[in-house]
């Protein structure tokens, strides 16, 4: 094993199989695409790809200025070559997991020497934080990839010993430019200020040899010219070109360029961003929390502490980088606000040191690894007592009959962990038994072995643990995913679908069902300043647009919670709503009215007489078994007659 680990194959071949085995493994359906970012981000793909307009994202035909284009390419490109299904839309986010964990392996090797470059590929691809966060298709990890090779980058450009500080200048330059298409500013902010305080702390900064090296002119050149005609075309297709305010508020539209830098960008930053459709956690939280996120490494954080910083070699100046990128993310964020995952580009930067720590495999790596076999043995203990505990309890329905409601919390990434009940484990029998094995290994290993034995048995660990994960997702689809209406909705005959309120609540409705919504009451959030935009399609309701539409013999679907059908049967009756399904707390129902009245079924076939006898006769009969089970009382079939629906 130990002469493995000097095979540069084997440290690449191990990187890639363990997190191919984790994010490839987790991209099978179930579960479902989950409502909110996970099906938004997949559906404006899907759009791009039928419309051809690969300059602004849309949803429900409203203008989504918000974010960078490139992940909603990347899922484009995937559709078109695997067919649109949500497997396909996970794969650019799992495969870009997948890549950075062999990028951090292969930036490790280079630093430290190939044992600590597959131990840090390792920290990277296992992590908590990183598995969590690419459950959903938000760019991060894909802007974390191009961070940690600009850095990589811009380290080799500077080495004596490099051969090729042009090629590596040109690599970072491009990586920069590839991160405006992915996350705007912060993908150019973050690498560039961990550079420049490192050349400030290490005497290079005024050194023509520096610039020399890192050829900023071509670098910029190169950076443009991948990122500025995006951002030129999706201007001059959304005018206002540009406006002077600070004002942010309903009924505002001032173009894609104020919308997408000052609004996404400065005001979020300052706070003020409007709408203010987003939480922040408590800063100690934030700072604390990359324990939970880097587990089960983070027990060798303190051997981190015991490594040589200073800039004497490629070692210690990939070190002293590693400093200055985590130091610059973490401050940043402590003063802007901060969700669990924005943190995420520090995460190479982390396993780089934690990588580096395990290598050296002295007396502080061995308590790491003693005090993990502690915590997953307590793990052990507490799978146990809560598999114990729900032994007995009845499973109805799904999930969402056991779970409480933190609607508060949902603006945060990891909210609905709140919603976590004793009883809601009843319905997590088997991930929990799974999960029960996973750390019964990492007990053993830990607490009895050491070294490469234990942390390759961790690894093992928490590929089991992400696995378990992925079942409790199972579970948890109808909870998080509107999937089971869209399949009840294609079964049903043609009608009008309508959200009441957000799209994002039910978002997944629309990528399974392909049925484009009203939005009742839906100038809200993410949608609200493009249906302020000049031209905005026809697609939102208020309370008295939709009584009309309800009433008016039309048929149509509504989708809904529990908690605000009270509102609407206050509206127009309860006696209007007929429920079709309940999943997940939600509601599908359709309007009652919408049957059409025929007296008779002779009525009907006296219609038909181009068909044949024999088919007028079984279209009668299907009629008339919908007849009956859209009726649900005798009064109901008299005043229907027995027509068919």
């Amino acid at each position: 094993m130990n002469n493995l680990f000097q095979r540069s194959w084997f440290i690449y071949a191990l990187a890639a199989i363990i997190a191919g085995s984790i994010y490839l493994g987790c991209v099978v359906s179930p579960p479902s695409l989950a409502d909110d970012v996970d099906a938004v981000q997949a559906q404006i793909a899907k759009t791009m790809l039928t419309s051809h307009d690969w300059v602004t994202a849309r949803l429900d035909g409203v203008l989504y200025l918000e974010k960078a284009p490139l992940i909603y390419w990347l899922i484009a490109i995937f559709y078109r070559v695997f067919g649109v299904s949500d497997w396909v839309a996970r794969l650019p986010v799992a495969l870009s997991s997948i890549a950075l964990a062999l990028l951090t392996a292969a930036f490790g090797a280079w630093a430290f020497g190939k044992r600590a470059g597959a131990y840090a590929g390792l920290v990277v691809g296992t992590c908590v934080g990183l598995f969590l966060f690419t459950r959903v298709q938000i760019p991060d990890v894909m802007l974390t990839f191009t961070i940690a090779l600009a850095l990589w980058a811009f380290l080799r450009a500077l080495d004596e010993e490099e051969p090729h500080p042009r090629v590596w200048a040109a690599i970072a330059a491009g990586s920069l430019g590839v991160g405006l298409l992915l996350k705007s500013l912060v993908a150019l902010l973050f690498p560039v200020a961990a550079a420049l305080i490192y050349l400030l702390l290490t005497k290079q900064l005024f050194l023509r040899r520096t610039w020399h090296r890192l050829r900023p002119v071509s670098g910029a050149v190169i950076a443009a010219t991948i990122a500025v005609p995006w951002h030129l075309l999706a201007t001059l297709r959304n005018p206002p070109y540009f406006a002077w305010t600070l004002k942010s508020g309903p009924g505002l539209y001032h173009g894609f360029l104020w919308f997408y830098f000052i609004n996404e960008q400065l005001l979020r930053f300052l706070n003020m961003r409007y709408p203010r459709d987003y939480n922040t956690v408590p800063r100690l939280y934030f700072w604390l929390l990359h324990l939970v996120w880097l587990f089960p490494w983070s027990v060798y954080v303190p051997a981190v502490a015991r490594l040589s910083f200073k800039p004497m070699d490629r070692a210690g100046r990939t070190r002293l980088l590693a400093l200055c990128w985590i130091g610059f993310v973490l401050v940043f964020f402590t003063f802007s606000t901060t969700q669990e995952y924005y943190s995420m580009p520090c995460y190479p930067a982390l396993a780089l040191l934690i990588g580096c720590a395990m290598a050296r495999d002295d007396n502080w790596t061995l308590y790491g690894t003693r005090a993990l076999g502690v915590v997953t043995a307590l793990c052990v203990v507490a799978v146990a007592a809560i598999v114990f505990e729900v032994r007995n309890l009845p499973t109805p329905g799904d999930i969402s009959m056991a779970l409480s409601r933190h609607p508060s919390a949902y603006t945060l990434s990891l909210g609905h962990m709140l919603d976590l009940t004793l009883d809601s484990f009843a319905y997590l029998r088997m991930p929990l038994i799974l999960a029960g094995v996973a750390f019964l290994i990492g007990t053993v290993c830990n607490l009895f072995w050491s070294g490469v034995r234990a942390f390759l048995l961790t690894t093992l660990m928490m590929v089991l643990f992400c696995h378990a994960a992925r079942l409790a997702l199972v579970v948890f689809d109808p909870f998080l995913s509107s999937r089971p209406i869209a399949d009840k909705l294609l079964t049903l005959p043609p009608g009008q679908l309508i959200f009441d309120r957000q799209y994002y609540t039910y978002s997944s409705v629309v990528f399974y069902s392909n049925m484009n919504p009203l939005l009742l009451n839906g100038k809200v959030n993410n949608l609200e300043y493009g249906a302020a935009a000049p031209g905005a399609p026809d697609v939102f309701l208020t309370d008295t647009q939709f009584a009309e539409l309800w009433a008016n013999g039309v048929r149509c679907y509504l989708v809904a919670s529990k908690k605000t059908m009270q509102r609407l049967n206050d509206l127009i009756g309860a006696e209007q709503f007929e429920t079709l399904l309940e999943s997940g707390g939600k509601l599908l129902v359709t309007n009652r009215s919408a049957a059409p009245k025929i007296t008779s079924a002779a009525t009907r076939l006296s219609a038909l007489p181009q068909l044949h006898v024999g088919r007028a006769a079984k279209l009668a009969h299907d009629g008339l078994v919908l007849g009956f089970r859209a009726c649900r009382t005798t009064a109901q079939l008299s005043s229907y007659g027995i027509a068919p629906l």
